[in-house]
């Protein structure tokens, strides 16, 4: 049955070349169009997603703020203001807190040889690398447990601010000076891409040792601390027992959401999964209506083939086909068209994601990738599209009365 509705579909090609060529086209141009639009949208969630995790992923970042209310005889408008030892007070009391960093920062002057450079400062704990995303470069490292113990003199420093100091690869275990005191680079950061950022990207900025930079400037207070949950899902019973546990340790009301200011990246990333998932259903519609276009032509060249078979649909029925065998008959010679025009188009496709891949556009659209979820849904389109086509020609043939499709 499969091989003669083959054949058949074989001679009726080569009656109608330039429709057939027409309709393959239609279906071609559908399934590459959704193939690359579902594709691409992939893409860009990907490389949106890793840019909004160059600054970490599911951390919160804590700035003081200003009370709003007045509480236990504090009047409102109340500055608050935190010191390292806030942050030991959160690690033992908020269960939820996995890791945990104060961070300093300041705007500082930085010399080599006789040359000044003006750069962006952070002191911190370890933690910090971990949270947010801090590679070091290969042969280098991050602050340690030890540079923190001892107040070390070491620096790790941006990819930004090694070119500018010392050229791309050559600042690892060069002497920078520090308003004036030398630290050694012990680590520089691996180029990432970052599409968020506080007191600048990380590639610009330079970060010590949090007890370093106390011993060297003696500030009182920090200037934010950076925080994770052990699971994201903990993340705002995490939040509200910092409320809570600062509330208490600075005597403002835990109510007071204008007394600290947060910022949970966790919401970034749902934002990201809805925005794109709403935005690959538009592509997939786009592409969908494409791929509608060619199957109108497919059906219109499966109603012609049933007008041309009028005669022999008629000999077949009064010879005791069946009506479902007629319809099945049409709507597998349908389906043969828009599987082969999805073939082709697959085989495109997979040729046009590797050229772009070649173009090194991965900063901007990512690795593009035919995943095996796009596959599934254009088999599915395809297959709805060709069977819905096939449909109403089919059902036109199996119809057909033996006597009147006889005489034509």
């Amino acid at each position: 049955m499969f091989f003669k509705n083959l054949l058949q579909l074989f001679r009726d090609v080569r009656n109608q070349k330039l429709r057939t060529f027409l309709t393959l086209f239609g279906i071609i141009w559908g399934s590459v169009a959704i193939i690359l639009l579902l594709t691409v949208g992939d893409g860009l969630y990907s490389v949106s997603k890793k840019a909004a995790h160059g600054m970490g992923e599911s951390i919160c970042i804590m700035w003081p703020g200003r009370t709003s209310v007045a509480y236990e005889g504090f009047p409102r408008g109340r500055y608050i203001r935190f010191r390292e030892t806030d942050a030991e007070i959160l690690r033992s009391q908020v269960s939820e807190i996995e890791l945990i960093s104060p961070e300093y920062s300041r705007g500082v002057q930085v010399r080599v040889g006789k040359e000044y450079y003006s750069a962006d400062l952070s002191a911190v704990y370890p933690e910090f690398q971990q949270m947010r995303n801090v590679i070091p470069e290969a042969g280098g490292r991050f602050i340690n447990l030890l540079d923190l113990k001892y107040r070390r003199r070491v620096v790790f420093i941006g990819d930004e601010v090694e070119k500018d100091l010392f050229g791309a690869g050559k600042g690892l275990g060069q002497n920078i000076f520090i308003n004036s005191i030398p630290f050694k680079v012990i680590g520089v950061l691996k180029k990432k891409i970052q599409s968020s950022n506080y007191n600048g990207p990380d590639g610009g900025r330079i970060i010590i040792p949090a007890s370093t930079y106390q011993g060297i400037f003696g500030d009182r207070y920090i200037s934010n601390m950076v925080y994770r949950a052990f699971d994201v899902k903990l993340t705002k019973q995490m939040i509200d027992r910092v409320y809570a546990v600062l509330a208490k340790v600075h005597r403002f009301d835990p109510a007071d959401r204008e007394a600290l200011a947060i910022w949970d990246s966790t919401g970034m990333d749902q934002f990201f999964d809805t925005f794109f998932g709403g935005f690959s259903v538009f592509l997939g519609i786009v592409g969908c209506m494409t791929l509608i276009v060619g199957g109108i032509g497919v059906s219109n060249i499966m109603n012609v083939v049933v007008e041309e078979r009028t005669r022999e649909i008629g000999i077949k029925k009064a010879l005791g086909a069946k009506n479902r065998l007629i319809l099945g008959q049409y709507i597998i010679e349908t389906l043969l068209v828009t599987g082969f025009g999805g073939f082709l188009g697959f085989v495109i496709s997979f040729g046009i994601v590797s050229l772009v891949n070649l173009l090194n556009l991965q900063d901007y659209i990512g690795v593009l990738r035919i995943s095996p979820l796009v596959a599934f849904v254009t088999i599915v389109i395809l297959s709805l599209i060709g069977f819905i086509a096939g449909w109403f020609p089919a059902r036109r043939a199996a119809n057909l009365d033996p006597v009147m499709a006889i005489r034509g």
